[in-house]
């Protein structure tokens, strides 16, 4: 059996997924250490992985994670200062295989390479260059297989571009051959490294012009919370009337203003809709004001309070889209500018899923509460949402993941 390193880092939606995929490493009989922010930490500890925690100051006074954070995250210097610390996180971890996310992909592709080990990257969202669609992070919509593939490769380039002083760092401070970015690339695909994509092929099936190597494997879910009860008001809430209809934005955090614009649009939208509703708080801090057939909610697991919704309004971050699809049930997409929302939100507003996306900064109460009710009312909705889902059901991405380690351990 092997120790298996898997380097991540970001938001519950980037961590959660990975610690499930991690026990099911471990119920194999492997050894996993897993990286997660310092919020997680203890949650993932308490699964009973070694987990190490990541604890990363890029300047904000408060010590909360914001806003802010997250953008100068993507910044070299955030890039640096991150990879800089996984690698003095898990100094002393025997790692036979490095399986990494993209922000820990600069520590993860150099720290493999250093110990001998393979590297896996591990993505929630397809990066890859394809006629197939545009690249995830940077276009909403199709352009035609010249223009995607094009971009695909633009970012690409732009990436490397942007890293490379990182690259160059990390490999130096491990006494690696200096190579630039856009070489490693190139060697790495020649190699025919593993790219595994924990999304379901019946979302979005792995483009016919994608190298040997770059697979889909399924989701990946977050484990199930030990011990985690609703609370009596919640409970309550879900017996008091039909299946209402969720609100949230994960763990999207947003200014002040916009918060405060959006509880307001919000709320007025599901009165004009006449559905009973829950709004979440998460990471952009909703509250609607309390009255009767709306409740506001915390964190419950997606596991538990999906299957009991109507519809879910939601930004279409992968984990939400993903745990949306599972339970079967219809979304209203409220995607942001930027990383893969629009992608995800378009993807299954075309497969049939969801309403016709409405961008979160655009969202106004009268398009809301026409997609809103239209979700509910539109058994074409649920019926797509619902085939997804036993196509999902049918799948097993950590298994899959499990089968590429030991194929790459057994080359190793």
């Amino acid at each position: 059996m092997a120790h298996l390193l898997i380097a991540t880092y970001g938001s519950r939606g980037d961590t959660t997924p990975l610690a499930g995929l991690g026990l099911r490493l471990q119920r194999a009989g492997h050894t996993v250490t897993i990286t997660t922010n310092t919020e997680l930490a203890d949650e993932t500890a308490a699964l009973g992985l070694d987990a190490r925690t990541i604890d990363l100051d890029l300047g904000e006074p408060s010590g909360e994670p914001s806003l802010g954070d997250a953008m100068a995250l993507v910044k070299p210097a955030g890039i640096r200062q991150l990879s800089r610390n996984i690698l003095d996180a898990v100094d002393d971890v025997p790692a036979d295989v490095v399986l990494m996310t993209p922000f820990a992909e600069p520590a993860g592709q150099a720290l493999a390479e250093a110990r001998g080990a393979p590297g896996i990257p591990l993505r929630l969202q397809p990066i890859s260059a394809t006629r197939a669609f545009p690249p995830s992070l940077m276009a909403a919509r199709s352009m035609g297989g010249a223009l995607n593939l094009a971009a695909g490769r633009a970012a690409e380039r732009t990436v490397d571009t942007l890293y490379n002083g990182v690259i160059a760092d990390l490999r130096r401070d491990l006494e690696l051959p200096r190579r630039s970015a856009r070489r490693l690339r190139r060697d790495r695909a020649a190699a025919q490294q593993p790219i595994l994509g924990g999304w379901s092929p019946a979302v979005l099936p792995r483009p016919a012009d994608w190298r040997p190597g770059i697979d889909v494997t399924g989701y990946w879910w977050s484990p199930e919370p030990d011990g985690w009860a609703p609370s009596g008001d919640l409970e309550a809430f879900l017996a008091d009337g039909p299946p209402p209809v969720l609100v949230g934005l994960g763990s999207l955090m947003v200014p002040a203003a916009e918060r405060d614009r959006l509880s307001a649009v919000l709320d007025e939208a599901l009165t004009r809709a006449d559905v009973r509703g829950i709004v979440q708080s998460g990471g952009a801090g909703l509250r609607v004001p309390d009255r009767h057939g709306v409740l506001n909610v915390g964190a419950a697991p997606y596991s538990w309070l999906f299957p009991r919704l109507a519809a879910v309004v939601h930004s279409c971050g992968a984990g939400t889209t993903a745990s949306a699809l599972r339970a079967g049930i219809p979304t209203v997409p409220l995607p942001s500018p930027g990383a893969d929302q629009f992608f995800w939100a378009n993807r299954i507003h075309a497969l049939g899923a969801a309403t016709a996306p409405i961008p979160r900064t655009k969202v106004t109460v009268s398009p809301l509460a026409d997609a809103i009710r239209a979700a509910v009312d539109d058994p074409r909705y649920r019926a797509a949402a619902g085939a997804l889902s036993r196509a999902i059901a049918a799948e097993d991405g950590a298994s899959a993941v499990l089968a590429a380690v030991e194929r790459a351990i057994t080359i190793a």
